[in-house]
């Protein structure tokens, strides 16, 4: 599989719907058969996992008559998961079109095609609609967005009045800092973009949202990775996960990412704002 835009390039590549088909048939499961619980270990690709996709839906007020916004939603665990939860419509949106393609697909295998619909697209050009969305949120997609500030005025232009904006995002805690790759994002530093907290609180504010609230997640992100190494340490390497996703370099890149975070260089937040009504 071939792709012009090099973030898509990045994460996309051929067969992913077969090789997340084998790993599911390493541990029993029919792909055909699966449920949302049987594709979890994998279908949440960023940091903190299903935890952390439960973790920031906590954190919103959503109810079975929104319509809601993943922005960036990969091969769409977070949407199924905020459908399956909140019984809300959610339309998700991603720049790789194999990640696209495989959302689809594990959306109607789980049953979930009448709640959840994925769109090819990019997140600084939404093809919706002025005020369409109840809310939106996005996990881990600004640190391959140049131009953060579009990002959040395309949010604020296609939410309702009183409609929620949450980003659980990577941050650069010291901006003097190098940054040891490669990470999940990026392979070697080209097109990671990464900005302070302050930087992105700023942006949305300057946007007009309203920022409620900003967590500093790293110590629950650390947490997360220690206890990942642990398993794999006493049961072996895990035959589903992100890694069918991140490649063969997934190890070097969730270590990576670990250590920029323990050693203070980049910081997981948690930011929560809303369109002023």
């Amino acid at each position: 599989m071939t792709n012009d835009n090099p973030v898509a390039a990045h994460y996309g590549r051929h067969s992913l719907f077969d090789e997340i088909a084998a790993a599911l048939a390493g541990v029993g499961v029919d792909i055909e058969q699966a449920g949302p619980k049987d594709l979890t270990p994998l279908d949440h690709f960023h940091g903190g996992g299903v935890t952390a996709t439960e973790e920031l839906a906590d954190a919103l007020s959503v109810t079975a008559d929104h319509h809601i916004l993943d922005i960036g939603c990969g091969i769409g665990g977070p949407a199924r998961y905020m459908a399956q939860r909140f019984g809300c419509r959610v339309t998700g949106i991603d720049l790789t079109p194999e990640f696209c393609d495989v959302a689809r697909r594990l959306t109607k295998i789980t049953g979930l095609a009448d709640r959840v619909d994925i769109h090819e697209g990019s997140a600084t050009d939404l093809p919706f609609p002025d005020a369409h969305f109840d809310g939106a949120y996005s996990q881990n997609v600004s640190m391959n967005i140049a131009d953060s500030a579009r990002l959040h005025s395309e949010a604020f232009r296609v939410l309702r009045p009183g409609g929620f904006f949450a980003l659980s995002e990577i941050a650069v805690a010291d901006p003097d800092a190098t940054i040891t790759y490669p990470v999940p994002w990026s392979a070697d530093g080209i097109h990671s973009y990464l900005e302070s907290v302050e930087d992105t609180v700023r942006s949305l504010t300057d946007t007009g949202f309203e920022v409620l609230s900003s967590k500093d997640n790293s110590a629950r992100t650390v947490k997360f990775y220690a206890a990942q190494r642990e398993k794999i340490a006493r049961d072996g390497p895990p035959k589903t996960g992100v890694h069918i996703i991140m490649g063969a370099d997934y190890r070097e890149k969730q270590r990576n990412s670990a250590l920029n975070i323990t050693e203070g260089r980049l910081k997981p937040v948690e930011i929560l704002c809303r369109k002023p009504v």
